[in-house]
């Protein structure tokens, strides 16, 4: 009858810490797929957001046809944000393609009918709103990453995480010069 008991009692402690190990392992994999679906969340966005500057620009460019500098930077900066790889590469990007069109709203103001161009207010109101969405999401994001980061690495987990090979994911941050507000202003 003790012989039962202890083997009863030792399938009861193999299937607990079985049942442990698998909820552990399902919870890492749970945050890692939150993790990609933010990441996913910011790629729409830029996207997005890259999809709206080529007519962004033709609108200057047809008031502005001497500022060829700009729009070759600002071509370049969002070739640059759509081949970025990974969330650290699409910062940098996205940070430089800020600034291309910081400079592009500079020269928007030189031209008061630009300003005043229906489609040209369309299509700044678009990507306001789409920084408005691309902030949320790496909001989003970035909350997600670190969950999961701090799930990979609390005890047990930790043991879990390193034998299935589940590696830390890169925050979606600013670089220095991006932190600082950019002063666009449309006012005549």
């Amino acid at each position: 009858m003790g012989a039962l008991i202890a083997i009863i009692v030792i399938i009861a402690i193999i299937v607990i810490i079985v049942a442990a190990l698998w909820g552990t392992y399902n919870g890492l994999v749970k945050a890692r797929i939150r993790v990609k679906e933010a990441w996913s969340g910011i790629d729409v966005q830029l996207k997005r957001r890259a999809s709206l500057i080529p007519n962004l620009v033709e609108t200057v460019k047809g008031y502005a046809a001497h500022e060829k500098e700009i729009f070759e930077d600002v071509a370049k900066a969002r070739a640059g944000l759509m081949q970025a790889q990974g969330a650290q590469e699409a910062a940098q990007s996205n940070n430089v393609l800020t600034q291309a069109l910081g400079r592009l709203f500079a020269v928007a103001e030189a031209y008061p009918d630009l300003k005043a161009n229906q489609n040209f207010l369309d299509l700044q109101r678009e990507l306001t709103d789409t920084e408005d969405k691309i902030a949320y999401s790496r909001q989003f994001y970035n909350t997600n990453v670190s969950s999961y980061n701090q799930k990979i690495q609390v005890f047990p987990n930790v043991l879990i995480a390193g034998m299935f090979h589940f590696e830390p994911s890169e925050f979606f941050e600013a670089e220095e010069e991006a932190r600082k507000d950019v002063t666009v202003s449309f006012a005549t």
